[in-house]
Order: C-alpha cells, then sequence, then structure tokens
C-alpha cells in the first residue's frame, strides 16, 4: 500500500511506477441504500499534457466542475466504468462488490495496464497494481477516475428516478437523506434496494414481522 500527500493530484506516483501504462481507478456508490456500485478506470495516454479542466476528488467537486472535466477526460483519455448491482451487493457485501466492479472496469479498458492504482486500502484480486490510500487526492489518473465514476453513477440514477420518481434519486443519489428514508416508509422497497444494508434490513424485518 503506498501512501504520499500532496495539495492538489499530480502525476507524481503514477511517475514512480515505472510503467507507461499506468490507470488509475476508484469506485462511487458504496454508502447510498440504492442503486449500483459503480468504478471506473482512466489511463492518460500522455503526462506531459496541459489539462485545461480541474481533475481533483469528485467529491471536492461543484457539480458544474465534474461535468466539465467528465468531457474532457472522456475525450482525451483511455477509459471504462463498470458496475455491480444492488443483488450483488447483497450477495458479495459491499466492499467485495465494489472491488469486483473495479476489476470489471479495468477489464474493460480498450488497452491493457501494466500497472494501476487503486483508490482506496484494498487491491482486487488479480490485479497488479498499489492501493493507495485517499488515492483520489493524490493522484491524477484516480481523481479522474473518480470523476467518471460519480458522473457515470449520477446519471444511472437520474435515469432510474424518471421511472421512479417518489424516492427523489436524481437529488439524493440513493443516499439515506431524511426525506428518503419517509419515501421508502410511504412508496416501498423495491429490486434497486439493497436489501443487505441497515436501513432497508430493519425494514424488510419490520414488514415481516407485522405479517
Amino acid at each position: 500500500m503506498l501512501s504520499i500527500m500532496t495539495e492538489t493530484p499530480t502525476f507524481e506516483i503514477e511517475n514512480r511506477c515505472n510503467y507507461d501504462i499506468v490507470a488509475g481507478v476508484d469506485e462511487a456508490g458504496r454508502g447510498p441504500l440504492c442503486g449500483p456500485v459503480v468504478a471506473a478506470a482512466v489511463i492518460f495516454p500522455y503526462r506531459d499534457i496541459e489539462i485545461p479542466v480541474i481533475i481533483r476528488d469528485s467529491k471536492q467537486m461543484t457539480p458544474r466542475m465534474r461535468a466539465m472535466a467528465y468531457d474532457w477526460i472522456t475525450q482525451n483519455t483511455i477509459w471504462a466504468a463498470a458496475e455491480c448491482s444492488p443483488l450483488e451487493i447483497d450477495e458479495l457485501n459491499i466492499l467485495h462488490a465494489s472491488l469486483l466492479a473495479m476489476t470489471r472496469a479495468v477489464q474493460k479498458l480498450t488497452c491493457t495496464p501494466q500497472f494501476c492504482l487503486i483508490d482506496g486500502n484494498k487491491l482486487p484480486p488479480n490485479i497488479n497494481g498499489f492501493a493507495v490510500v485517499h488515492g483520489d487526492a493524490k493522484s491524477l489518473s484516480i481523481a479522474a477516475a473518480s470523476i467518471i465514476a460519480k458522473e457515470t453513477r449520477d446519471k444511472i440514477m437520474h435515469d432510474l428516478s424518471i421511472q421512479y420518481p417518489m424516492y427523489g434519486w436524481d437529488k439524493n443519489a440513493g443516499y439515506p437523506t431524511p426525506e428518503h428514508l419517509h419515501a421508502i416508509d410511504k412508496y416501498g422497497i423495491n429490486q434497486h434496494y439493497r436489501k443487505s444494508f441497515g436501513p432497508i434490513k430493519e425494514r424488510i424485518k419490520n414488514e415481516t414481522s407485522h405479517d
């Protein structure tokens, strides 16, 4: 596990890997009660390029900043996104589902990376690389992956909210806000919910006990 502190993401870690083709990998959506967990992998073909947009940890960016960065990243890098469904999350648990989504994202890349930088403290099985704690704040490749993962998942939740507008997924992204929990109590649990997650598990248990 590699840990380097920098104020803004750079290519320092990528350059220290001594590989030409390095992928940054991150995920989005571990905490929500519903929807998939989404991972992305990003390879910068060149590291000596001028980047005209802000690329950093997606959680530290405004929606407009993320949208601009997403457009640039998808046009100027090699990237892929993949997901694990709520059913897979329930079967595997959220950690292993996140790692599987990361593996899928790496496997979907049109260029096979020689080395991977994984955000977090766990390396997915069969992936050659480092786990980098707070990697999205240190590595430009991981930060770019965090943006792709976040934007991809937000679009999935927005599209689902068109089918299920009563839950407000386009606004809460599936996180357990008071309004979201109230909507669950009012409209019930559907196939997009993670039934192994505490608030959903409790509600299923309560419904069963009242039958």
